[in-house]
């Protein structure tokens, strides 16, 4: 699928975050072209009238003067976006960014793709920084229909090792995990070697969006009950818990979305 560039100069580039604990966000990109069926940024196609989610890409042509600015408390790259999504590797916007970003910023970079560690180089410049990579084990079918176009699982497993090994600080977001179908423990298992901790997201069936929503309800009801049933969503996440503590990680929470926003402590 051909992807749509569009290019616009930013205000600014550093945006107040809502996430807890993060008190700014980075996007130079605005969209994705992974695709992720799952996406919470979807939301954003309200505003944005580019088309269907994944067929476009809005690139902050300003944003590595922008960059420039010291912001005081930590950044995450990025909320809206995946700063490593494949029309990186042509623009280098990513890398721009990081040349120039005050390296007094505390940083934290999430992405799917194994093109991250192209930066390894700039991510050593940084006095505080840490490097994540999103992994939920998705193969086969349930990769077909929910993520397609992203990176396969070993890839991003390998890309944590190297960064690892270039002795950068890393983390694993598993996410999304789905009931019946996300293998925790087997995640763990394939990282734990490569990661400093590991934060886990279960998913948010309601900014999945209804088409996911329907996907899911349709293709695997087991799994939709288990996050719409109170009693079964509390038998799941009971089961979850005790799954985590067993495996004898340094994990951050679980972060849920049931009823609203919810981080649960571990």
């Amino acid at each position: 699928m051909k992807v749509r560039v569009i290019e616009r100069r930013a205000k600014s580039l550093y945006t107040r975050s809502k996430i807890p604990g993060v008190e700014w966000a980075i996007n130079q990109y605005v969209g994705c072209a992974f695709a992720c069926e799952y996406c919470y940024a979807k939301f954003l196609t309200r505003w944005k009238d580019y088309g269907r989610w994944g067929s476009w890409v809005e690139v902050k042509s300003n944003a590595p003067e922008l960059a420039r600015k010291h912001v005081t408390g930590s950044v995450v790259m990025s909320t809206v976006s995946d700063p490593y999504q494949p029309i990186e590797a042509e623009l280098k916007l990513t890398r721009r960014v990081l040349r120039y970003m005050d390296k007094r910023n505390e940083l934290s970079v999430l992405t799917k793709s194994p093109l991250v560690t192209r930066d390894i180089d700039l991510f050593k410049e940084f006095r505080t920084i840490e490097v994540g990579l999103t992994i939920n084990g998705l193969t086969g079918r349930e990769k077909r229909l929910f993520e397609p176009l992203t990176p396969v699982h070993d890839a991003r497993v390998n890309a944590l090792k190297e960064l690892h090994e270039a002795g950068l600080k890393t983390y694993v977001f598993v996410s999304p995990i789905i009931p019946e179908i996300t293998d925790v423990s087997a995640i763990v298992e394939d990282t734990r070697d490569f990661t400093d901790y590991y934060f886990f997201e279960v998913l948010n069936l309601r900014a999945s969006g209804s088409d996911f929503e329907e996907l899911l309800r349709e293709e695997y009801p087991e799994s939709y009950e288990a996050l719409v049933d109170g009693d079964a969503f509390e038998e799941f996440m009971w089961g979850l818990k005790k799954e985590i503590g067993s495996l004898k990680v340094k994990a951050e929470g679980i972060e849920t979305h049931r009823e609203g926003w919810e981080f649960v402590e571990l």
